[in-house]
């Protein structure tokens, strides 16, 4: 129906006839009704989105009209706009406030003074104490941040072209410097992090260009935190309120399997330091409205740093050595859809999957990067918030991943490409000294994908289509202290942890849909439902699965997993499989083009008590209503196990 609408010859026509669907769309959201009203009221048409309300037509899948031409405004000026650089937060330095009252296993959050940047009318969001807070040094121990959820105004195409180009963006911003948009909070084990989040969002919840909610619950994916400083998807507060999350920045294992601590390179660490991390990011989780928040600009990058070991140290002359500083560059890779205005459109009742018409790189279209010659360490993220990526160097140059989902490999990979799906990351080495001084590398997402549904697994032609980020050699060669290559690719990284704690339990998933709506084992989320109890200290095995022709990258919340098998056999699993996860892509197109329609993989909960979610990281899946919450009990809890 919506082809033949917009299939016209006046293309005058067309602008209009997207024009009223973004128009129609944007009424229905500041009307205040949500997704599942409008399911409960029967209004919606499967997954492909609304029919008619009141008599109204409405037009699906708006992200499709893509087949004939740019839904938003074309950006003829590329490669005009450098690339946005993630701005690293300043802490706080020190505690001037007075001494916290300690509690049985927390402290009052009112008593730490923020520092210069106090915001005496806001509130604290609810009482609830931190778990080991004592046990980890507690406030002297943290280096302090303030942050804030906030609108600001954002230019995503080049100012040359559209300078009056201006959205509305919901992002973060560093109370202590001018870093704002793309984020970066370097943090290091063995030092916890207390980040104050004010939720400054607009006051009024109608006041948000027609999508998204005033109402934020900032989640640190795949870090090994307490629930009450997860940012889970029930933890969620209104603006004019904050929140304390502590980030203890410690391995798994510390206070179950490995209590005792363990060794490497001659440093003791709490914890398995075989658990240990590195490129983490946080982005809003409030159930029904992450995909809304997360597009509308709330995800930024935790990058974690394991100098207390000397392994990756954020200095490229100790430990292994990675490029650092200017030569360590976080990515975010996420779909846009604009109005004719430059605002972002978010098409709400699309329920299949949102692709954007404008691919953007920390939040701009076809950026260009002046590189050095020499090698940099690049994080890639995709940040959805459905399209999976498959990345590619135009001059057919290969990439030296040395991580994957935040995680550094037992041995770096070397690969001439980077499939991820949504909230998957990959780090990976390139050497620009080869290269003379001009000469022009495009970074390219190759990975086609017509529909939300999923990738197909076709690769497509380099073409300036796939085209995403521009590099530029400039200059002579630079001081690089970094190791090289072909000791990255020759030296131990991270062995996988042993699978010495036994599976107590088995449990099966299924991702799935039901009459229109997607659902896990049948269900809808359900926030005042736990559907699982697994005791602390013990391992699962956990199988997820996936049917009707869709792709599904399925997040755990709480710690990394290990995969197992894919389609029931471990010769299936993939290379970049063979590490420690948060993400897993099942269902079709998850390992080049064929489908996997099951995996398993084998889990531990350890130190920290409950609830946590699981969920498909398609995250326009997740908010309708792809997810369950499983909760950590004691192993002597009568619901353990269950």
């Amino acid at each position: 129906m919506f082809k033949k609408i917009i299939k016209v010859t006046n293309f005058s026509q067309r602008e209009k006839a997207v024009a009223r669907y973004m128009q129609e769309v944007n009424d229905i959201q500041k009307a205040g009704i949500t997704r599942r009203e409008l399911f409960k009221m029967g209004l919606t048409a499967g997954v492909g989105g609304l029919t008619a309300i009141g008599g109204r037509n409405f037009l699906p899948n708006l992200a499709e009209a893509a087949d004939t031409g740019l839904i938003s405004p074309p950006c003829n000026k590329p490669w005009t706009e450098p690339l946005p650089i993630p701005k690293c937060c300043q802490s706080i330095g020190s505690n001037a406030g007075p001494t916290p009252e300690e509690g049985k296993c927390g402290y009052k959050q009112t008593l730490w003074n923020p520092g210069a940047n106090a915001f005496n009318d806001f509130v604290e969001a609810r009482d609830e104490n931190h778990q080991r807070w004592s046990e980890l040094g507690g406030l002297d121990a943290c280096t302090k941040y303030e942050l804030m959820a906030r609108e600001v105004d954002w230019n995503f195409y080049s100012a040359e072209e559209y300078p009056a180009f201006n959205s509305k963006v919901w992002t973060y911003v560093d109370m202590n410097s001018d870093a704002v948009g793309v984020l970066r909070i370097n943090a290091h084990y063995g030092a916890p992090v207390l980040m104050r989040m004010y939720n400054g969002l607009p006051k009024d919840s109608k006041d948000n260009q027609g999508f998204g909610i005033n109402q934020c619950t900032p989640h640190l994916h795949n870090a090994h935190n307490p629930p009450e400083s997860d940012g889970g998807p029930t933890r969620f507060y209104d603006s004019g309120k904050w929140w304390d999350y502590w980030y203890p920045n410690v391995r798994a294992g510390f206070a179950s399997t490995h209590k005792n601590g363990t060794w490497y390179n001659g440093s003791w660490c709490p914890g398995d330091w075989q658990e240990t991390q590195s490129t983490l990011w946080f982005h809003d989780h409030r159930f029904d409205f992450t995909a809304a928040n997360v597009y509308k600009g709330m995800a930024s990058f935790y990058t974690l740093f394991s100098n207390d070991i000397n392994l990756d140290t954020g200095d490229e002359t100790t430990g292994l050595r990675l490029p650092s500083g200017e030569y360590d560059v976080p990515l975010l890779f996420t779909d846009k859809v604009f109005d004719q205005t430059g605002q972002m459109f978010f098409d709400t009742f699309n329920l299949e999957g949102i692709l954007g018409d404008q691919q953007t790189v920390n939040f701009k279209i076809k950026p260009v990067m002046n590189v050095k010659r020499r090698k940099y360490r690049f994080r890639f993220l995709d940040g959805g918030p459905s399209r999976f990526i498959e990345l590619f160097m135009s001059n057919g140059a290969t990439f030296t991943r040395i991580a994957n989902c935040g995680n550094l490999l037992p041995t770096a990979q070397v690969v001439s490409s980077v499939r991820l799906g949504v909230a998957e990351r990959a780090d990976v080495i390139v050497d620009f000294s080869q290269y003379a001084p001009g000469t022009v590398i495009y970074l390219e997402n190759r990975l086609e994908q017509l529909t939300g549904k999923g990738t197909t697994g076709k690769i497509l032609p380099s073409s300036s289509k796939t085209q995403l980020l521009k590099f530029v050699v400039s200059g002579d060669p630079v001081v690089d202290d970094s190791a090289s290559l072909s000791t990255l690719q020759s030296q131990a990284m991270v062995p996988m942890p042993a699978r010495t704690n036994p599976i107590k339990v088995q449990r099966r998933f299924k991702f799935d849909t039901s009459n229109g709506a997607w659902t896990v084992n049948g269900q809808l989320f359900d926030p005042s439902k736990i559907s699982a109890y697994p005791a602390e200290g013990s391992a699962e095995q956990w199988t997820l699965e996936s049917g009707g022709g869709w792709s599904h990258p399925v997040h755990s919340h709480h710690e990394e997993f290990q995969l197992l098998t894919r389609n029931g056999k471990a010769e299936n699993l993939a290379i970049d499989d063979k590490s420690r996860k948060d993400v897993v892509r099942i269902g079709d197109g998850a390992v080049g083009t064929s489908g996997s329609g099951s995996v398993s993989y084998y889990m531990q909960y350890r130190d920290w008590y409950g609830d946590y979610p699981l969920h498909c990281h398609n995250v326009v899946h997740e908010d309708h209503a792809m997810m369950i919450r499983f909760r950590i009990v004691p192993p002597d809890d009568s619901k353990a196990g269950q």
